[in-house]
């Protein structure tokens, strides 16, 4: 009883340390808080003379509701401290409200502060990037007749369809670049006038045009490379297609690598002559695709040769067999269910749930296989649950004849040693467990 109330007392001792290091934390919380409101108060002050009231909204609305919900926190704080006593549970509850309130303020804070911070950085670094995409706009002008010439050039080699990606290219960077030195000047224009969002707004607008333009020239340089290594894999895969063509005597003969071998060999005759305007991206995935498939086609015709599709008969042999054995373990463990575990019932559940999807794979040839496995599968979890149940009802038999001499079948070297296992078998379905020895004890 000592060590009870010692241990008791333990519990008391280490709660309280928790709920004064709650309450330590929870007004420490409330002076952080505080003291970060009105510190965003001044940022907010400086970021509306530097940008605007439009430009701060956010900022001033996320900072009335933090000062909204601060009031619940100083009037839960004032709640703990007026003269009429509090149990240990609200004193709790309203320290754990206060300190989650006063970090929900601080975030949220911190979040509208670091968002109003980056814009008055652009509004201050406004001068320099005006002039960046001024001189970004030279650079890529600068740039526009070279790509233009280069898409003549491709013009000339590759086909309508393939160059339909950057054909327009230099005519949108040109447009775009012309886009954003407009956008400098207005931005320019709407700071000297106050009208600072508006010059945010437009000063964006240019910088993602010369980012635009700048992926659409890259583009230009990008694609007589991209062009030039399709046609080198191109000219590969003809070689690779060909040499399978060739190889097509040593392949099985089956219905489905003649037909992918006539596809493939349709693509090589589509390919375009020597000097023509071609489309090496879309000849390379034309012809690829044909090889693959006449590829997989050979593979699988080899592995069916390999693994013969079993008949029809084969397959319904292991069916009735499966059906066999399902229904020898079906009948031990219907015959002996108290003594059956859940291993023997799993397995023969999992197998009857098996049995039931295989007609429906026997038709096709294409779920033979699958239906032969299953069939076999059921088999196999019909022999492990018969097992299993075996193990079970072997387990549960007492290792002597009830009632020993006394007129119940003697031990089991006796004669009677049969009737006992008769009996037991008889009630082994309607007895559960222990029960069986009890009821003759």
């Amino acid at each position: 009883m000592a060590g009870f109330w010692g241990k008791r007392k333990r519990e008391q001792v280490e709660l309280q340390a928790q709920d004064d290091d709650l309450a330590r934390r929870a007004e420490q919380a409330i002076v952080t808080a505080d003291e970060r409101i009105r510190t965003a108060a001044d940022e907010l002050a400086f970021a509306a003379a530097e940008l605007g009231d439009d430009m701060t909204a956010d900022f001033r609305a996320a900072l009335d509701a933090v000062r909204a919900h601060m009031g619940e926190a100083f009037q839960l704080h004032q709640l703990n401290h007026d003269e009429i006593p509090d149990t240990a549970e609200e004193l709790r509850t309203r320290n754990a409200r206060i300190a989650q309130l006063c970090q929900w303020a601080e975030d949220l804070i911190d979040e509208k502060s670091a968002a109003i911070a980056d814009s008055v950085n652009r509004v201050r670094h406004a001068p320099e990037v005006i002039a960046k995409v001024r001189q970004d706009a030279a650079d890529l002008q600068s740039r526009v007749p070279q790509a233009q010439e280069t898409v003549d050039r491709l013009a000339t080699r590759y086909s309508d369809t393939a160059m339909q990606r950057v054909a327009k290219s230099a005519e949108e960077a040109a447009q775009l670049v012309t886009f954003a030195t407009h956008g400098a000047d207005v931005s320019e224009r709407r700071r000297e006038a106050g009208r600072t969002q508006e010059a945010v707004l437009a000063l964006e607008t240019a910088t993602e045009a010369t980012r635009r333009a700048t992926s659409l020239l890259d583009a230009v340089d990008d694609f007589e490379i991209e062009a030039l290594r399709a046609e080198s894999t191109l000219a590969e895969v003809v070689a690779d297609s060909r040499g399978d063509l060739a190889a097509l005597s040593a392949a099985p003969d089956a219905p489905a690598v003649s037909a992918a071998a006539v596809v493939l060999q349709q693509a090589l005759a589509a390919l375009p002559p020597a000097g023509a305007r071609t489309d090496p991206f879309g000849d390379l995935t034309r012809l690829r695709t044909a090889n693959t498939a006449l590829d997989a086609a050979i593979a699988a015709a080899r592995y069916r040769v390999e693994h013969p599709l079993p008949t029809l008969d084969t397959v319904q042999h292991a069916l009735d067999d499966a059906d066999r054995q399902l229904g020898v373990a079906r009948g031990l463990i219907e015959g002996h269910r108290g003594w059956i575990g859940a291993d023997a019932r799993t397995r023969l559940a999992e197998a009857e749930r098996l049995r039931i999807d295989v007609p429906s794979l026997l038709p096709a040839e294409d779920t033979r296989e699958q239906a032969l496995s299953a069939a076999r599968r059921v088999a196999q979890l019909a022999a492990e649950a018969l097992q299993l149940a075996q193990r079970d009802i072997d387990s549960s038999r007492p290792d002597q004849g009830w009632g020993g001499g006394n007129g119940w079948g003697g031990g089991r070297g006796s004669g009677g040693s049969g009737g006992s296992n008769v009996v037991t078998g008889v009630l082994g379905g309607l007895v559960i467990g222990g029960l069986l020895d009890g009821l003759f004890d």
